[in-house]
């Protein structure tokens, strides 16, 4: 049984996490070619399929990816509303990047379902320190600031890009698992059958009364004038 699940790629415009795409969409047993759907003059919106097992499931991840390009931001818009999972990814040598990071916490959070799941990803990990813009712990603080979880990433060395998808995929699994238990959770409604011994003690005493009327009106019409 195999799933296909969306998660949308946000990232740093130009070529600074291209690399860092590449090895993330190829490091996978099956991989499906890229495909485009928006051509020039707009330019285009990658998206590929990448398939993992997980816990005996396969699961397909298609991936959309705009390249950061700010002429997308309305198209982004579209296709928040059906992303399951959303990787923000950000380039630790450039702090500019890192900082456009709340731009697009905020566009999830007006356009994305409440419950999407979210991982902050910092690239280029692998990076001298001397030339780093951004330190780790910058970038866990702002993970921790949202509640969302955080790696570095080194599409160099190949450093967590493979535990970076397997966690989103584990982390949607886990939310729409639990999603199937809260409804099964939820009491069934039932109407209570109605009360057909008091139903007919309230006829009974309708007739009663009735009877008793008939018979009053009875004696008056017999009486003298």
């Amino acid at each position: 049984m195999s799933c296909l699940w969306h998660c949308a790629l946000l990232r740093g415009s130009g070529a600074k996490c291209e690399v860092w795409v590449r090895v993330a969409s190829s490091c996978v047993s099956l991989m499906a070619p890229s495909r485009r759907v928006l051509s020039q003059p707009l330019g285009s919106i990658d998206f590929k399929i990448r398939t993992i097992e997980l816990d005996g499931k396969r699961i397909k991840l298609q991936i959309w990816d705009t390249a950061g390009q700010e002429r997308f931001r309305t198209i982004t818009t579209a296709y928040y509303r059906g992303a399951m999972g959303i990787l923000l990814v950000y380039d630790v040598t450039d702090e500019s990047s890192f900082n456009n990071i709340r731009n697009w916490i905020r566009n999830i959070e007006q356009h994305a379902s409440d419950n999407v799941n979210k991982i902050l990803v910092g690239n280029k990990a692998d990076m001298d320190e001397s030339k780093r813009a951004v330190p780790t712990a910058k970038g866990q603080a702002l993970a921790d600031e949202y509640g969302i979880k955080f790696f570095e990433t080194s599409a160099k060395t190949n450093l967590n890009v493979e535990e970076v998808f397997f966690s989103i995929a584990r982390d949607i699994k886990e939310r729409l698992a639990g999603s199937d238990m809260k409804q099964e959770a939820q009491p069934a409604i039932s109407i209570k059958p109605s009360d057909q011994s008091g139903n007919e003690a309230a006829a009974k005493r309708a007739m009663s009364l009735s009877l008793q009327h008939k018979a009053s009106s009875r004696s008056q019409g017999d009486s003298p004038q």
